[in-house]
C-alpha cells in the first residue's frame, strides 16, 4: 500500500497514473490527429456508441461539460458525417445522437487499439491487480454510471 503522506509515494502514484494514461491515449491520439480530431471528439463518439440515441442533454451530463464546450466538437463530428442528430419520435424538440456508419468504424478502431493495450497489461498484471485497478478508477470517477 502506498503511503500518500510520503511525498515520494505521492510522486510515484501520480507519475504512474500520468504515464499510464499517456500510454492508454497515445495510439488513439495519433489516429484522431490524422483526422484533425482530439480526445474530446473521442469522448463524444465513445459515449454515443455506448448509449445509442443519446440526447444532447444526457451527453452533456456524461461529459460534465457546458453546452458551449460541446457545441464546436459535436458540430465538427456532424460536419464530418461521423455523428447524426435526429428528432426523437416521442418529443420532436429533443435531439438524439447516433453514429453514422463511418463514425461507428472510427469508434471501433479507436476502441480496438485501447482494448489491445488493456488486454496485454491485464494479462501481465493478474486478476487481483486488475480488480484493484478497476476499483480505483471507479472510485476516481465517483462510481458514475451511465444513462442505461
Amino acid at each position: 500500500m502506498l503511503d500518500l503522506k510520503n511525498p515520494n509515494s505521492q510522486q510515484q502514484a501520480m507519475e504512474a497514473f500520468f504515464f499510464g494514461y499517456q500510454a492508454f491515449t497515445a495510439k488513439a491520439d495519433e489516429m484522431l490527429e490524422r483526422r484533425g480530431l482530439s480526445r474530446v471528439h473521442q469522448r463524444i463518439v465513445f459515449f454515443i456508441a455506448r448509449y445509442p440515441n443519446l440526447s444532447v442533454k444526457e451527453l452533456l451530463t456524461l461529459l460534465g461539460v457546458s453546452k458551449q464546450a460541446l457545441n464546436i466538437p459535436l458540430r465538427q463530428l456532424q460536419e464530418m458525417h461521423l455523428v447524426d442528430s435526429v428528432a426523437s419520435q416521442t418529443d420532436k424538440r429533443k435531439r438524439l445522437l447516433e453514429l453514422t456508419a463511418e463514425g461507428a468504424k472510427l469508434e471501433q478502431a479507436l476502441r480496438r487499439e485501447q482494448v489491445k493495450l488493456l488486454e496485454r497489461v491485464f494479462s501481465e498484471a493478474g486478476e487481483t491487480a486488475v480488480n484493484g485497478w478497476l476499483a480505483v478508477n471507479l472510485a476516481l470517477g465517483g462510481n458514475q454510471g451511465g444513462v442505461d
